[in-house]
């Protein structure tokens, strides 16, 4: 329960702002619409054409951004009190959420509120962040090149995720006030975007017993802690670029392609437009990759991005979790090789679909990371990286079922289904199963040898996973003997943490996917 917990956590923090501008139309408890013109009426009368078009700007795409507040809940829905900062370590915190699961059963943490901008959202808290953001735009000498467009989407936007409302900008613009007599190069936005996260990572840290506090921390709460988990991290290092005239937003991936869970992460947009990875808090612009394999990674908006599939003409209204959202855009090719490849559905797709999804194995399960219109029975996904084991699925019912075989997109662009071969049995060999290894700011995996004498179970991919049987390791080594050839396989222990990874079985060797 433990892992479950923590993945569905992470998933949840990273990925549930895409998912709020799903009929955002429709938002509940309508617009403070006074709020709102009074902002626009005050920069008609101001005479500033550019600071009404920033307000139109953020007017227009607030629908959808909204403060979320979670709780930790039973299966009944009750709230059970649990304060992530009031244990000393991670281990302690552990023990005593399972000991709450003992007392109460399976727990899981629920969006409990939520507070959409469009009804919270007053006329002072907008005018002050676009006086300050034209301000830092204006005076910083390496800002004054953005252009209108990028300063609208990367320097004006009040909130990175789904954080309660403050205002930030005034905090950080006076603490780097003497940045410029402090840098090489007063024109360069990177050696400013460096020196002011070098110093957010002297005070602000990750701390994994933030997985257990999902509520997006706000500036004043992150001042006091000096820590959190990833969201915070971005959240903390965008703001405090953005008050000094800084294009920044968070890049993330829904869920990595080789390993569990996913991540997020800040990307800092120059003024010629080239967006630089970091991480908030942790590694600065130009030193910082991926520890894991992104098949695909997006962009978090402040607008809305029209070529979403939630605004496209389909026969499905439900869309499954975050790719229903509408402030997000696809930059995968920006970290890799990528290509397009088109697959025949093994079966027809039910009358009432045309959509079909594409899929990463991903916390023992396969899970949607992007779509395609179906084409007699053809889909083409594009911009998918390579090197990545995929499958196609459809959503019936609102749940996510395969359709069709596993492929790996090779790294030239070509296919390689992994169908399985009745015919010709192998015997397997295998040394080794993936665990979990805790990161920075992220989990991955890690590969771990057998223990002797304990049970293993291999698997096989058709159609679902199926068991090929347990055997014991024998000096470290599992031997499955008649293993149907050419197909995806899995080993499980004893210990399930639903982090073992899908494997190809090549020249004798296990090859991790």
């Amino acid at each position: 329960m433990k892992n479950s917990i923590i993945r569905n956590l992470i998933l949840l923090i990273i990925l549930y702002s895409l998912a709020l501008g799903q009929n955002s139309a429709n938002e509940p408890g309508g617009r403070n619409q006074n709020q709102l013109e009074s902002t626009l009426e005050h920069y008609r009368d101001s005479g500033d054409s550019l600071k009404l078009a920033a307000a139109e700007f953020l007017i227009s795409n607030m629908n959808g951004h909204a403060y979320a507040v979670f709780a930790l809940k039973d299966s009944a829905g009750n709230v059970v009190p649990f304060d992530a900062t009031t244990f000393t370590d991670f281990d302690t915190l552990e023990a005593a959420f399972d000991s709450l699961e003992e007392k109460y059963g399976t727990l899981d943490f629920k969006r409990d509120t939520l507070i959409y901008d469009t009804s919270a959202i007053t006329d002072g808290y907008l005018i002050t962040h676009i006086e300050e953001s034209f301000r830092t735009w204006r005076e910083c000498p390496w800002a004054r090149d953005y252009s209108f467009e990028d300063f609208c989407e990367y320097i004006l936007p009040y909130r990175g995720s789904n954080e309660p409302l403050e205002l930030w900008r005034d905090y950080f613009r006076d603490k780097y006030r003497d940045l410029k007599t402090r840098m090489v190069d007063s024109m360069s936005a990177l050696e400013a975007a460096a020196f002011i996260n070098a110093d957010v990572r002297s005070w602000f840290g990750f701390d994994r017993r933030y997985y257990y506090h999902p509520t997006d921390q706000g500036l004043a709460e992150m001042l006091k802690s000096g820590l959190g988990r990833c969201e915070d991290m971005t959240n903390i290092s965008t703001y405090a670029l953005r008050a000094n005239g800084l294009g920044v937003t968070s890049d993330y991936t829904p869920y990595w392609a080789n390993a569990g869970n996913n991540h997020a992460w800040n990307v800092l947009v120059l003024p010629d437009s080239r967006a630089i990875p970091f991480m908030g808090a942790e590694a600065d612009p130009g030193k910082y990759a991926l520890n894991w394999k992104a098949a695909k990674v997006y962009r978090k908006m402040f607008s809305k991005q029209k070529n979403n599939l939630v605004f496209r003409e389909r026969k499905q209204e439900k869309i499954p979790g975050w790719l229903a959202g509408e402030n997000y855009k696809d930059v995968t090719a920006a970290y890799g090789p990528v290509a397009d490849f088109a697959v025949r559905l093994d079966k027809p797709a039910p009358d009432s679909i045309d959509i079909a999804y594409i899929c990463v194995f991903n916390s023992g399960e396969w899970k949607p990371i992007d779509w395609g219109k179906i084409e007699d029975d053809n889909v083409t996904f594009k911009n998918m990286a390579t090197g990545v084991v995929y499958i196609p699925g459809l959503y019936v019912n609102e749940k996510m079922e395969t359709w069709g075989f596993p492929l790996i997109l090779e790294r030239d662009g070509t296919i390689r289904y992994l169908e399985v071969a009745e015919v010709a049995k192998i015997d397997v060999v295998l040394d080794a199963i993936t665990v979990i290894k805790p990161d920075l700011s992220t989990d991955g995996v890690r590969t771990a040898g057998l223990v002797a004498g304990s049970e293993y179970e291999l698997f096989y991919w058709q159609a679902g996973w199926q068991s090929l049987g347990k055997t014991p390791a024998r000096d470290s080594l599992a031997t499955f003997p008649g293993v149907p050839a050419g197909a995806l396989y899995r080993l499980l222990g004893a210990d399930l943490d639903d982090e073992e990874r899908i494997f190809t079985y090549e020249n004798g060797r296990q090859v991790w996917w």
